[in-house]
């Protein structure tokens, strides 16, 4: 394990800065963070564990742990209506995509895992249902997150049209970003794949069928994938990074 970004800043097989990530949920209580141990109380040890940790926001009392047993180079949460729940997505490059579905119930945190090569992308309004896509990013996956079972997919090459300037045989797939507008729409985009013609296309998609309605219209050409703005709003952000632009649909 290497201890700093020093020790590989200039190979091109680690060009990125290995990392975790942390969360504040609505009501600013608690703080979800992933990271690397041992904690400060900790028993010092050879073999660094990875830790699903929540503190207390007020006292950084370390409330609960899980060992997520990864080895991130990234990771990422999604926040759930209800603060003692919370989804974590974490990269492990080559070796794996594990999505954990962790609860707090003023004791204990327990971790359950939804999927091992998928990201999670959204959590719908109602908290009720997530949304997945696999690392192959050929379908968008719909979760129960009672118990993380898989509802229904929809799958790109199967619904989507291939992009307008495409000359055939280009594989169309889902972007590893997507909102929920309400709880019976969702906002998906093929930016990824898209992005080789100039410009991307975004989809509204409907959960109770998981079905294609259409293509979303913007006033100028968006750039990315949606991601999620609460409140029946999605967000993408410019081609230079300097803007971030919020969307609703039209009455």
């Amino acid at each position: 394990m290497h201890h700093s970004f020093d020790e590989y800043a200039h190979d091109e097989d680690h060009f990125y800065s290995d990392s975790g990530s942390v969360a504040l949920p609505s009501d600013g209580r608690l703080v979800w963070a992933h990271l690397i141990g041992p904690l400060g109380a900790d028993e010092v040890t050879e073999d660094k564990e990875e830790l699903w940790v929540v503190l207390d926001t007020v006292t950084g009392e370390v409330l609960g742990r899980v060992n997520t047993k990864t080895v991130a180079s990234n990771s990422e949460h999604t926040t759930h209506p209800d603060p003692t729940q919370m989804g974590l997505s974490i990269g492990e490059g080559e070796e794996g995509s594990p999505v954990l579905w962790g609860r707090w119930d003023g004791q204990q945190l327990i971790a359950e895992q939804i999927g091992i090569e998928r990201v999670l992308l959204d959590v719908s309004p109602g908290g009720q249902h997530l949304l997945t896509v696999p690392v192959g990013q050929w379908s968008l996956s719909l979760h129960q997150v009672e118990d993380g079972s898989l509802l229904r997919e929809l799958s790109a090459q199967d619904n989507l049209p291939t992009h307008p300037q495409s000359t055939g045989g280009d594989r169309v797939y889902w972007d590893y970003g997507a909102a929920f507008v309400n709880e019976d729409l969702i906002v998906a985009g093929t930016s990824e794949c898209d992005v080789r013609y100039g410009t991307v296309r975004h989809w509204l998609v409907d959960v109770p069928g998981m079905s294609l309605q259409d293509e979303i219209s913007y006033p100028f050409p968006v750039w990315g994938p949606a991601h999620s703005a609460g409140g029946g709003a999605w967000y993408t952000v410019s081609k230079d990074r300097t803007s971030v632009n919020l969307w609703q649909l039209a009455d």
